[in-house]
């Protein structure tokens, strides 16, 4: 099994490295991102829980999605 997952016995290869390291800077960017949105989600829920406009909209709740 860890041959599966390390690679053969000669070690890694150049290639599965780089792709490896760029996996894993794609990874981070998301997990960013991710923050990133979850922040702007945050104010944006609060702002609108504090609007006058949207008083009457329970934001809370979540609807289904139109398919």
């Amino acid at each position: 099994m860890a041959k599966a997952l390390l690679g053969h016995v000669g070690g890694f290869d150049p290639r599965v490295q780089a792709e490896m390291r760029r996996l894993q800077q794609r990874v981070q960017d998301l997990e960013s991102e991710l923050v990133r949105m979850q922040a702007e989600n945050d104010a944006l829920s609060a702002a609108a829980r504090h609007d006058s406009v949207f008083e009457d909209i329970d934001v809370t709740t979540a609807e289904p999605a139109l398919t």
